[in-house]
């Protein structure tokens, strides 16, 4: 797959899709992107902005406004659409009953152009929804990939590195389960420049201060939280962490991201859409990474697994 090849698709144009329309084309990384929504206006408004952003870049991206035949050869559709955030919800699952509606009406439209691709869903609750549309799609697993825990990796790592005056890149860390308060860090397998997290947290006590395991599990699971109760929403973090999912699928990176994709063993997992680390290539998930997890991580990801599974229940 080459540059001259590649067609993006996002469907909904609000502030998540807007921005990694924005995102995508500010990397250059397809050929075609389009846009669709079912405010037409909208986004025709964004894809002449857009258009003239390409004046500027370093790639001759095309940029077009669109409808649900586009998506027939397109390598990628992004899902952003969603129902409109409550701005008192404190939960992401309070999105289910809302989206689930939207989910329906667009995976459906998208199928029925023929669409053969992968499908990247960004939509919360991001796990939940990833399922629904694998289920409404009849796609294979590998091809339907939720946004999943890409950014909350990246806002531990960020947290991380303030710690200790760091480069957040300095930091590796998981991010497994569900995307929200029931999501599990990996501390087992954290590192910071090759040396066990825990290690660095024992040796450097006065750096770490306060800082506790559990207070930075909580600390990044409130970090979208501050973001969007103070500018009503969250876009620039996730659209660069669609964009990193994005290259890796496009370009065939191989890259390992805990994206949200179907457990079938896994982790002692069934049938359950979760973010744990995967292989990306242009096949979509080409293989999950098992790292190894204490017992009490085992069981968090597990109680996970039954919180976003007792939900599907309700997309039925």
């Amino acid at each position: 797959m080459s540059f001259k090849d590649t067609k993006v698709v996002i469907v909904g144009c609000g502030n998540v899709g807007s921005t990694t329309a924005y995102t995508l084309l500010n990397q250059g990384l397809c050929e075609e992107l389009v846009l669709i929504d079912m405010n037409r206006e909208k986004a025709e408004g964004e894809v002449l902005d857009l258009q003239h952003a390409v004046y500027f870049m370093n790639r001759n991206m095309k940029v077009k406004l669109g409808d649900y035949a586009d998506c027939r050869d397109a390598d990628i559709v992004i899902i952003t659409a969603s129902a409109p955030m409550d701005l008192k919800a404190t939960n992401r699952l309070d999105m289910l009953a809302p989206t689930k509606k939207v989910m329906k009406s667009i995976v459906g439209s998208i199928m029925d152009s023929g669409f053969d691709g992968i499908l990247l869903v960004i939509s919360n609750p991001v796990d939940i929804m990833t399922y629904y549309a694998w289920k409404l799609s009849g796609l294979p697993k590998n091809q339907v990939i939720g946004s999943g825990t890409t950014l909350d990796m990246a806002r531990l790592s960020c947290e991380l590195s303030k710690l200790f005056e760091l480069d957040a890149k300095s930091v590796s860390c998981y991010i497994i389960g569900e995307h929200g308060d029931s999501e599990v860090v990996s501390w087992n397998s954290a590192t910071i420049g090759g040396k066990q997290l825990l290690d660095v947290m024992k040796d450097n006590q006065e750096r770490a201060k306060d800082a506790t395991l559990e207070k930075l599990r909580k600390d990044t699971i409130d970090a979208g939280w501050q973001i969007f109760h103070r500018k009503g929403n969250t876009s620039y973090g996730i659209a660069a962490s669609v964009t990193a999912i994005v290259k890796s699928i496009l370009f065939d990176e191989n890259r390992i991201l805990p994206v949200c994709v179907h457990l079938d063993g896994q982790y002692g997992l069934n049938d359950v859409y979760l973010s744990v680390p995967t292989i990306l290539d242009r096949n979509g998930a080409k293989e999950i990474v098992e790292i190894k997890l204490t017992p009490e991580e085992q069981k968090a990801l597990e109680h996970s697994a039954d919180v976003v599974g007792s939900y599907y229940e309700a997309l039925k």
